[in-house]
């Protein structure tokens, strides 16, 4: 097995074999449950995240307020928001966890995504899933039960965008004939995509189709059963190594060893049961943890700095 294929500046940064690198979403700010983000002072944030050395800044595609799923994210879209931050910074990968895909025609993704990658000198990481809030869809006409489908269909379309002319045709999204092309291109040979979670899809196709696997926080144990079904399955079905990331929520207590305590997908810690759980996820072959600071209440420049001082040089 060869090492991750290189795609552009971003993918290759956040992704090394053997090693952990450590990503922040946004907003960078505290708002518990069913609360919104104020999305002040991000940008600073954003900046700041850049030159403590965190490797991704991450964004997700919320398309609408559904009061009951507690979240809206960082409220504006991500593709807008990104090419903001792509303007304001110079090295740290541009990413989206995730794309619900079934709700965007994969045209304007791909158009999207490639030109912040073009903007941004190859910094765009594109994360892809199904959706999982039904709410969504009858706003938009679109069917929730065959989203897996559109899931499988819309990524044969931004893979093919790639092309020069291309040729395409599938149920949900339409057809390409080779007369037009879809630009700007990738800043590399292709968009570097990951897919969330399973996706209403089988894991052997996700480790055929996808670059690589984004997860959700869970024990070492069933993290560890994952890590290795997906190397198997990468090792079988596809000609390079394929990484791991998992997203994190974390409260980062001021007291280096307090005990963890469980939250929504995550825990609240000190910096040093935090490096051990960093270190477990390195050993069973994480690639890189996008942590999620919503739930912080303490100083979130401090929290940073902190985070920059203690964690990043064990890993990074």
């Amino acid at each position: 097995m060869t090492p991750f294929e290189t795609i552009n500046r971003g993918f290759n940064s956040v992704f090394v074999p053997g090693k952990l690198s450590i990503g922040v979403t946004v907003p960078i700010e505290h708002y518990p449950a069913g609360t919104l983000p104020t999305m002040q002072d991000q940008l600073s944030r954003a900046k700041l995240v850049e030159e403590l050395g965190f490797k991704a800044i991450w964004t997700r595609d919320i398309a609408l307020n559904v009061p009951e799923f507690g979240d809206v994210g960082q409220t504006y879209d991500p593709f807008t928001y990104l090419g903001y931050l792509a303007g304001q910074t110079k090295d740290i990968a541009l990413g989206i966890a995730s794309v619900a895909l079934p709700l965007h025609h994969p045209l304007q993704v791909a158009k999207s995504a490639a030109t912040i990658d073009q903007l941004s000198g190859g910094r765009m990481i594109l994360g892809l899933a199904s959706g999982d809030r039904p709410d969504e869809y009858p706003a938009m006409g679109i069917d929730f039960r065959s989203r897996g489908e559109q899931l499988r269909e819309g990524i044969a379309y931004l893979r093919a965008a790639q092309e020069n002319f291309p040729t395409l045709e599938n149920n949900h999204f339409g057809s390409l004939n080779g007369k037009v092309d879809i630009l700007p291109k990738a800043f590399g040979h292709k968009l570097p995509i990951l897919v969330t979670g399973h996706s209403r899809q089988k894991e052997e196709w996700i480790a055929a189709h996808s670059d690589g696997w984004m997860y959700y926080n869970r024990n070492s144990q069933l993290q560890r059963h994952a890590v290795s079904t997906w190397r198997k399955n990468v090792a079988e079905l596809a000609s390079f190594d394929k990484p791991f990331m998992q997203a994190t929520y974390v409260i980062l207590n001021p007291d280096p060893d307090f005990p963890p305590q469980h939250i929504q997908l995550g825990f609240h810690t000190g910096v040093n049961y935090l490096n051990e759980f960093l270190e477990d996820l390195k050993m069973i072959g994480v690639n890189h943890v996008a942590l999620n600071l919503r739930f912080n209440t303490g100083n979130m420049e401090r929290t940073l700095e902190t985070l920059a001082k203690f964690v990043l040089p064990n890993f990074h």
